[in-house]
């Protein structure tokens, strides 16, 4: 099939349903579109940038971006291109539809100023040919609560623990708390992205139309001795007795926020103290989470996931690199390359724990890189002695990998909590 019949460009309001549609049926969902979530979902959609590839006039693959924040090292902000609903159904695949659109939103992203973009790979080989890199990644524990070997008559928080209480919520405090200690948590963490207020909607069942059955979770907030909140769980529970009528429920957490530590350790701690709760999911928590350091037997925590989360595209060093802090004083020259040109060319980082600045040079090079190789080093998280080890970035100057990650590295990794 000729490439020039595949037209590829912005959709229309009358065809938001067939997009919603092809999205669907490329992953792998029922391909039924009701009015509630057309009405639902379009007003969050700018038109602008949903994209559509039509073979004379069907729609066969769908893109989608818009705006988001995302916090790095030192609690600052960048701007970022977020793709999300990239799909190309499977009887036009191989036609360069993904690449188009693709280039296309990337370009049009650079123009805006964005300093990034990112996004959440469904399949990892997919997008380190677009210069992403994954920057975040997240662990998944099941924890068998019986032989942890915590307190089972855990009754609240300690002096020890820094006091406060544990409280039972509902979503409508949730949904009034929740996005300071959100806010909070991102100026102390790299890698959080923004939720906003529809998000905060969909995440406690207000909101009427959601893509799965609602089942409403249970809500504890942690609250420091003053009274104030510093944390909040939810979690969902099943009624599950064995055969010799024993409770063998299992507690799938949804989302856990703590702004501090001693919040996170109450909160771990009350999850796996309730009664007939014998094994706790953690959900999608980054990889050095206190679990399972916080448990007695840390082998009572079993990994079930470990996987990239967030992948980044850097479109602009200098305002990837300048607005985060940094371990200690030091400067490279980083030599970047990148097929597409948006963040090509050398770059010397002056860098400090009060702030980074990042000039072009034509000074040697310390470290010669792809553009998404500097990615997973963007937030803290790679080690570049680790990647010169394994071939893919370049020593070009003795040391410097090294130099690298006593500037760039972070003591706690980032960690992306969100799908989008």
């Amino acid at each position: 099939m000729s490439l020039e019949r595949l037209e590829l460009r912005a959709i229309d309001e009358s065809e938001f349903r067939d997009w919603l549609r092809a999205k669907k049926v490329a992953f792998q969902q029922p391909p039924v579109v009701s009015d509630e979530e057309v009405a639902d979902r379009l007003p969050h959609h700018d038109l602008s940038r949903t994209y559509g590839a039509f073979d004379r006039g069907r729609l066969v693959s769908t893109f989608h971006s818009f705006d988001q924040r995302l916090s790095t090292v030192g609690g600052a902000e960048l701007a970022a291109d977020a793709v999300s609903g990239v799909s190309v159904l499977p009887t036009h695949r191989r036609r360069g539809l993904l690449s188009r659109a693709m280039n296309a939103d990337l370009a049009l992203a650079k123009e805006r100023g964005d300093a990034c973009a990112t996004l959440i790979a469904a399949e990892y080989p997919i997008y380190g040919r677009f210069g992403f890199g994954a920057a975040t990644w997240i662990t998944e524990w099941e924890i068998d609560v019986t032989r942890a070997g915590l307190d089972r008559r855990w009754a609240g928080p300690t002096d020890a623990d820094g006091g406060g209480r544990i409280d039972l919520a509902d979503g409508a405090e949730i949904r009034a708390i929740g996005p300071g200690l959100h806010r909070r948590l991102a100026a102390g963490r790299a890698g959080i992205t923004q939720r906003t207020p529809r998000d905060w909607d969909y995440g406690t069942g207000h909101d009427a139309v959601l893509s799965t059955p609602w089942t409403e979770p249970f809500y504890a907030v942690h609250r420091n001795a003053a009274g104030e909140p510093e944390g909040y769980v939810s979690y969902r529970s099943e009624d599950r007795w064995s055969d010799g009528k024993q409770p063998t429920n299992t507690a799938t957490v949804r989302d856990l926020i703590a702004a501090t530590p001693a919040a996170e350790r109450a909160l771990w701690r009350f999850v796996c103290s309730v009664d007939w709760i014998t094994r706790v999911r953690t959900g999608y928590r980054a990889a050095d989470d206190l679990v399972p350091g916080l448990l007695p037997d840390a082998r009572a925590a079993r990994v079930v996931t470990h996987s990239d989360m967030l992948w980044v595209r850097i479109l602009d060093v200098p305002k990837v690199f300048e607005p985060r802090t940094y371990g200690t004083e030091g400067s490279l020259v980083l030599d970047v390359r990148d097929a597409a040109g948006f963040a090509a060319g050398r770059f010397r980082l002056d860098a400090s724990p009060k702030g980074g600045a990042c000039t072009r040079t034509d000074a040697a090079p310390d470290l010669v890189l792809d553009v998404a190789e500097l990615a997973t080093l963007a937030l803290g998280d790679a080690s570049a002695v680790r990647l010169a080890a394994l071939g893919r970035i370049e020593e070009a100057s003795a040391g410097a990998a090294a130099r690298a990650d006593l500037l760039m590295r972070t003591p706690r990794r980032p960690w992306s909590m969100d799908f989008f």
